[in-house]
């Protein structure tokens, strides 16, 4: 969320996605690919946007590397990757190029805790929203 600070950081996730969730592009963008579509999508980024949230789960605890279940599926699913439900590696690595490309203090850690589900369900809402 965070609607007022964010502004064009709005459709990183549909320009970065695989199909799955956010519809369009294809599965498994290289991490240059998703880069360039971080880029992308602060051009076409609605003023304001609403929270979003995929279905498989609304809460905010620490997702990490190596959990399973229906956060990881929000995850992958808000990130336009494929959803298995499995935090691995892929879904490790393009947190961390979310969390680099979104700034606004996040670490960049590949970890998804408060801060980050914020981001991700904002700038999702405003693809959505």
């Amino acid at each position: 969320m965070i609607v007022s600070l964010l502004g064009l950081r709005r459709r990183v996730v549909a320009s970065a996605a695989a199909g799955v969730c956010l519809g369009g592009l294809a599965v498994g963008l290289a991490p240059a690919a998703h880069a360039a579509a971080f880029e992308g999508a602060r051009a076409s980024a609605p003023a304001t946007a609403a929270a979003f949230t995929c279905g498989y789960y609304s809460g905010n605890a620490l997702t990490v590397r190596g959990d399973l279940g229906p956060r990881v599926r929000e995850v992958q699913c808000l990130l336009g990757i494929t959803v298995d439900g499995d935090f691995g590696p892929i879904t490790e690595s393009t947190v961390k190029q979310f969390q680099s490309w979104y700034g606004h203090g996040l670490a960049v850690d590949g970890k998804v805790g408060v801060h980050t589900w914020a981001a991700l369900r904002e700038v999702a809402g405003g693809i959505h929203g």
